[in-house]
Formats: structure tokens, sequence, C-alpha cells
């Protein structure tokens, strides 16, 4: 697996020319990008294209896709039931691996940029990536589709894109760049073509209108059928099953039946586990049950050369290779990761179980967090050797160089702030494993107090890091001062927290 891993969704509108799909799906294979899945919807009129790759080439992709539809389609043409605003309508970025959200937003405006550059084709940012809240949600942007956002984006400010002049392509529209979490495109179809009762479900169960946190629903005609579409945007908060239950209820009260459900792209494997969990009503169902997940543990990939160890082996030894990286700082960062780690499978050990149905929201919003600072914290393993690396170039350059102070001083304020940033979520993950302590299955106690020896540990170590970087500081400006006086203060919060540990 490559060191950064990003899953890329782009939806282009067009779904009944696969010659087209196909150029498209071409002109984005390049190395280091995977394409995972191709769906295509006559209804529609739109294909949703899953990749995945590394940071650089994954960006380059996305862009090269958005100029090949905008070669191609021409939405003075296009019909379908789906609102759109560009050729390329929607290019989302989502973290998978050695990447947080606010790399994708980097990426995102980065590609944003790009796409006015070399095709005059103007983007709106949304989700993570947008300027404004009033740009977070998409439908906000695409209201009047292109249309409508044709005939008055010249004369409302509020339509300026946030890269590119004010007006659309002429064929192409505008495209919506952005970043988020991982969504589930999920369809449900009743046995009835009414139309107007799918509206009406959707209008229930999306949050926008009252209903379901994380869920955007709309009504269309599909096949035939009524379709209730829903996009879900967060399915640990929200599960699969819970929505599918919802429309159910719903579509009861009309006289009629959900008879089917469709996935768009790809989905998570435990959102499909927590299905199955919920419908089954498995009273000790864990995901080490599947026989799958077993094997990968044990003997599947790297581990089938010695079990879970293979999986750590490789940076133990780095870690004790005579080499200055990866060191302490990084080894603080992998510890609040298995931190989180653990905390997170406690959470969710519980999580759903009739036993703790009380604490629900508790362990949903728990799960929600670690997940995230795990993510973070892995991230900062690399991070901290980087910023190591990134000092020690500072000093070679600084010699003999009139801007030396400068380099040195912002090299080793970089230099700390990733260890403090590892301390602060370190805590974080020990504040919140110690709340699981009631409201998880007792049994697992042992599983937190490692949880939170570890985010202990992980805290102290980044602290050290961050102190000896602040002693070798000699700022060289108030902003210098400053960053210096700031960290010191929040070193002092951290050791109070350390202590009451």
């Amino acid at each position: 697996m490559p060191n950064t891993l990003i899953e890329c969704v782009p939806n282009f509108s067009e779904g009944r020319d696969s010659a087209k799909v196909d150029a498209i799906v071409e002109a984005m294979k390049l190395p280091g990008v995977y394409v995972l899945d191709r769906e295509m919807d006559a209804d529609h009129n739109r294909s949703v294209i899953t990749l995945a790759g590394e940071r650089e080439a994954i960006q380059e992709a996305a862009i090269r896709g958005v100029g090949k539809a905008a070669e191609l389609i021409d939405l003075n043409q296009h019909q379908g039931a789906h609102p759109r605003l560009g050729a390329a309508d929607v290019v989302p970025f989502i973290p998978i691996e050695g990447v947080t959200l606010e790399d994708c937003v980097a990426m995102a405006r980065h590609v944003g940029a790009e796409i006015w550059k070399r095709y005059q084709v103007p983007v709106y940012l949304y989700e993570a990536a947008a300027a404004t809240p009033e740009r977070q949600n998409l439908e906000n942007i695409r209201r009047g589709q292109f249309e409508g956002i044709r005939d008055e984006i010249a004369t409302n400010p509020a339509r300026k894109p946030d890269f590119g002049e004010a007006r659309l392509h002429a064929t192409a529209g505008a495209t919506v760049v952005g970043a988020r979490k991982f969504l589930i495109a999920y369809n449900i179809y009743l046995n009835s073509p009414d139309v107007s009762i799918a509206k009406s479900i959707a209008k229930t169960v999306r949050f926008s209108s009252g209903g379901m946190p994380f869920v955007k629903a709309s009504g269309f005609l599909v096949r035939g059928l009524a379709q209730v579409s829903m996009n879900l945007t967060d399915f640990e908060q929200t599960p699969l099953h819970r929505v599918f239950e919802a429309v159910k209820r719903e579509a009861e009260r009309y006289g009629v039946l959900p008879i089917s459900s469709e996935i768009i792209g790809l989905i998570p494997k435990r959102a499909i586990e927590q299905a199955a969990e919920w419908f089954l009503q498995i009273e000790n169902f864990n995901s080490a049950l599947i026989l799958e997940n077993r094997l990968a543990a044990v003997v599947g990939g790297k581990a089938a050369a010695g079990g879970l160890r293979a999986g750590v082996e490789p940076f133990i030894d780095q870690l004790a290779a005579p080499t200055a990286v990866p060191g302490g700082g990084s080894a603080a960062a992998a510890s609040g990761a298995m931190a989180a780690g653990l905390a997170g499978m406690v959470a969710g050990m519980s999580h759903g179980k009739k036993a703790y149905a009380q604490y629900e929201s508790q362990l949903s919003e728990a799960l929600a967090r670690l997940g995230v600072l795990r993510e973070e914290l892995k991230s900062a393993i690399d991070a901290d050797a980087e910023a190591y690396s990134a000092m020690v170039k500072a000093y070679k350059a600084a010699k003999g160089s009139a801007d030396g102070p400068h380099l040195i001083a912002s090299a080793l304020e970089q230099a700390a702030a990733v260890p403090l940033g590892v301390a602060e979520r370190a805590a974080e993950v020990a504040r919140i494993a110690a709340g699981l302590t009631a409201i998880t299955n007792p049994n697992m106690k042992s599983d937190l107090t490692t949880a939170i020896a570890l985010a202990k540990a992980a805290m102290s170590g980044a602290i050290a890091n961050v102190e000896i970087n602040l002693e070798a500081m000699k700022p060289d400006s108030a902003k210098g001062e400053a960053f210096v006086v700031q960290a010191r203060s929040r070193v002092a919060a951290l050791k109070g927290e350390v202590a009451d540990l």
C-alpha cells in the first residue's frame, strides 16, 4: 500500500453513452491511480467513478478527468433525473490512509485552481473545503442547476465561483470540488411509480427537513419506479440499517413497500457488518467473527510471514536502526494511534448492543471522534520524521546565509508544533477512553487501561520533544516569540493532565 491513499469519486453528467465514459475513465488512468468502480445510470444520466491512489497522482487524474468531460459533454443537450451543474459535476477527495481531511482540503483547492487554469471551467468548493459556511452543502451551490446559475452568475455575487470568472463554461458549466468523509450513496426503490411518495419520504428522512442526521435525500422516478435517493455522510453516526428501517416505516404510511435497494460506488465493510448485526440480531457479534477478517488479521497479506507481529515489525526495526528518524516523536504518535485504536475497539464492541442501548449516542460520538484522532496520529508518525529532516536541512542551508536564523527558527517551530499536536490528541484519546469505562462492557476494562497507558506514554514522549525544540529556539520575530509563549502554556496544561492520569 502507498504511504498515502486518497479516494476520489468524481460524478460526471453522462450515464447513457458508454464510449464517452470510457474516454473519461481512460484519461484518469495514471501510474499510482486505481479505478475501483464505475457506475452508469441512464435515468439519472450520470456516472460515478471511484478512484484511489497517491496524493499527487490522484490530483492529476481528477484534473484530467474534468478536462476530458469538458471536451465530450455538452450540458445544453443534457437531460436526466439528477440535478447537475457541470459536465464534471462533483469531485470529492476522501482521506483513506496516511492523510487527514485537512490534507484533502489542500488537494481540493489545488485541483480547483488547476481546473480553471487549464480548461477555463469555474470551480466551487464544498464540504470541508468550502470557503464560506453557505457552500458546505452541495445543494446550496447547485440550486438552480446549470441553466439557472448560467443566467444569474454575472449579476448575483452569491453565485461567484471560488476559482474563475463569474461565468459558466459554455458547454461544461462549472465543477464543484471538495473534501469530505466517506459517503455512502444509497437508493431504495418502492413498489410504486408515484414519485410524489418518494419525495415525501425523502423530505421526512433527510436532515435538512428535520429528519435523520447525516442523511441527504431526494425522490426520483427511475426505471418506472419511485426511488428514494440518499447520501449518507457519516454511516457510523447514522447507520445504513436505520435509514432503511426509517424509509420502510414511512413507505408503509402511504401503503407501499421497499422492493430493493442499491449502492452506487463502494461501501465500507463495516457498514455491511452493522446491517448484518442489526437484521440478524446476533448477540455476540463483532467483526472478528467474520472468517475473512480473522484470516486477514492473522495470516493474510504481510501477516502471512509472522502473524500480527509482521504488521508492526518493520516500524519497530526502523526505530531500532542507528538513524535519527524515526525517533521518539514518531514512536509517541504511534503509541497515541494505538491508544485510539484500542479505545475505538472497546466502544465498537458495545455499540449497537441491547445492554448498552442507553449509551448509543455517546458510543457513536466516541467512535467517530476516535476514528478521526487515530488517523491524525497515524499521519503524525511520518509528519514528525519529516519535521526533523526539514530541521536538519534548515541548519545546513543556514550556513553562510543571511536568512539563516529565520530558516532555523521556522524549522524548529514546525518540529515543536507536530509533537505538540500529538500530545493534545493523545490527551483527548485518554479522556475519551476514561469516559468509556462506565458505559462499555466491564470485561474490556483492561483494554481501556492499556489505551490510557499508551495515551499517557504518547503525551509524555511528545511533550519531551516539544520542550527540547522550544529550548533550541531563538525567535527572530514577535510571531515566533508568541508561538513559544503559547506552546509553553499548552505544555504546562498537558503536564497537569499527565499527572492526573
